[in-house]
């Protein structure tokens, strides 16, 4: 697995940086926000795994104004990491529809501000789905889902 991420950046050796960032930055808003309830499954979870994406992607623009690349980039990377370190399928799914999400809205809404797009991922987290089946997850393609209450 940790050759594959080094692969990954020897291929976008300008993301690196900029990921490593906007996973720091993803971290420390999520915890200001909603303390540590971010490492669990439910609705900050879903909220720092969408942001996480966004800037991710927000980052990486700064570097590479090709959108294709830099949401490629951040599809991989982010995959890579929900497989490097294994979760329940449940709880992996979830992960991998909320990084979606982020990215989704980073590429609707690429010049928003961060406290913008704070505010709107906030807003979304609030509203999002209980689900407690992967099958469920196919009918909540454009909103965040959870899968325990907080």
């Amino acid at each position: 697995m940790l050759a594959h991420v080094v692969f990954l950046g020897f291929w976008y050796p300008l993301f690196v940086l900029p990921t490593l960032k906007a996973t720091k930055k993803s971290m420390r808003i999520s915890t200001a926000l909603y303390g540590t309830a971010h490492h669990k499954n439910g609705i900050a979870n879903a909220f720092r795994h969408a942001l996480w994406n966004y800037l991710i992607a927000k980052e990486c623009q700064n570097w590479n104004k090709n959108l294709d690349k830099v949401l490629a980039w951040t599809e991989k990377i982010t995959n890579w990491h929900e497989a490097a370190f294994p979760n329940k399928e449940l709880a992996k799914k979830m992960d991998l529809h909320n990084n979606q999400i982020g990215r989704l809205l980073f590429k609707d809404n690429s010049q928003r501000s961060e406290d913008e797009a704070v505010d709107t991922i906030a807003k979304m987290a609030a509203d999002s789905i209980l689900v407690d089946r992967e099958a469920a997850l196919d009918n909540h393609k454009n909103t965040l889902v959870h899968i325990i209450e907080e």
